[in-house]
């Protein structure tokens, strides 16, 4: 399910999905920047960084189906009887009703059928998009088209996507807007790691001086922000909402820019931090997973403190017992065993395949 980057790709998914995690916990693992001002758009930049234009579009669309779709799906069933097992002890169907549609359907519209992998909208999205993506690489391969043409046709559809927020709360509608925003953002990894990376130094400290004074007076748009929660500034991709028609880019580079740097400048430092490396190597699985160790951790705090668990059932999946004290303690232990969780069922997966082979 997971390819193994052992550079610096590797260390930057990591920081991307503490990055998610920490979002769900509604807290800034980077300071003025808020996750949900960039943290989906990171992971896009990531997939266009090892998109790789070699393969024939069914070749692709073979490759992303079995890395992407099919670990989705298989997520998607397991999590399901999860659901329906659970229902009876916490009193409530954490989903939409069990029907074809709602299952193999609703993942590539909204990806919400299920709460306790909502996380995983993305995955159908970028899916999606990649092959969006492809199609529109071959195009303008074959027209020979310039770079800086492609880049401001994918820049167009991002601020397009944004214009047409209205029409997002039709489902219909919805994944098409999702990938018109997230075209530019995986293009902008191709280009930085064929263009960029090695070649031009985009990390010097007037540059981030730069981006300091630029992310400050974004925050001067912000618009719901709250000293009670610390989380403004941010947009919703998985619905299709933003808040100006202009900063949700911006936001997006400046995020990933700092992403970058920060990588940059601690790599040498930690690129022999195993724990680190095993975070990088198991973004599906803490993706996929973290949401269910955040749940039974405070079911776990309701039965010990002795309160009903149907206290939980007016609240969204995303809610957690007392978090002025308990939000990091959440992130740690939803980071550790989601890892090692993943790092499980790789070694299982093996096994299996092992007796497979044998028979």
């Amino acid at each position: 399910m997971e390819k193994v980057f052992n550079n610096k790709i590797n260390v930057l998914k990591a920081l991307a999905i503490l990055i998610v995690v920490s979002g769900h916990l509604e807290f800034s693992l980077i300071p003025m920047f808020p996750p949900y001002s960039f943290q989906v758009m990171l992971f896009f930049f990531l997939a266009g960084m090892v998109f790789n234009p070699k393969y024939g579009f069914f070749e692709f669309l073979k490759r992303r189906a079995k890395s992407l779709l099919l670990p989705y799906f298989l997520y998607a069933g397991v999590y399901l009887l999860i659901t329906a097992a659970v229902a009876p002890f916490v009193g409530k169907f954490w989903g939409m009703p069990v029907t074809f549609e709602n299952e193999f359907l609703m993942p590539f519209l909204t990806g919400h059928q299920l709460d306790l992998i909502s996380p995983l909208w993305f995955v159908p999205c970028l899916f999606i998009t990649l092959l969006i993506y492809k199609v529109f690489s071959g195009v303008f391969e074959s027209a020979k088209a310039p770079k800086p043409l492609v880049a401001g046709f994918y820049l167009l559809l991002a601020l397009g996507a944004i214009q047409l927020q209205w029409y997002s709360e039709n489902i219909n509608v919805l994944w098409l807007l999702r990938s018109m925003f997230a075209l530019f953002f995986i293009h902008l990894g191709y280009l930085y790691k064929n263009e960029i990376e090695g070649k031009i130094n985009i990390f010097s400290y007037k540059i981030l001086g730069f981006v300091l004074i630029l992310q400050s007076l974004l925050w001067l748009t912000n618009k719901d922000f709250s000293p009670l929660d610390g989380i403004g500034l941010h947009f919703l991709l998985v619905w299709g909402q933003y808040n100006n028609w202009i900063v949700p880019v911006l936001t997006s580079l400046t995020g990933i820019w700092m992403s970058l740097f920060i990588v940059e400048i601690l790599y040498e430092k930690v690129k022999d931090w195993a724990f680190l490396q095993k975070i990088g190597q198991n973004t599906y699985h803490i993706m996929a997973n973290h949401l269910l160790v955040f749940n039974i951790i405070t079911y776990l705090f309701l039965a010990f403190k002795g309160i009903s668990f149907d206290v939980k059932n007016n609240s969204d999946i995303y809610w957690f017992y007392f978090p002025l004290k308990t939000t990091y303690f959440y992130f740690i232990a939803g980071i550790i065993v989601t890892t090692y969780l993943g790092e499980f069922l790789k070694f299982a997966k093996k096994k299996l395949l092992l007796v497979f082979n044998k028979h």
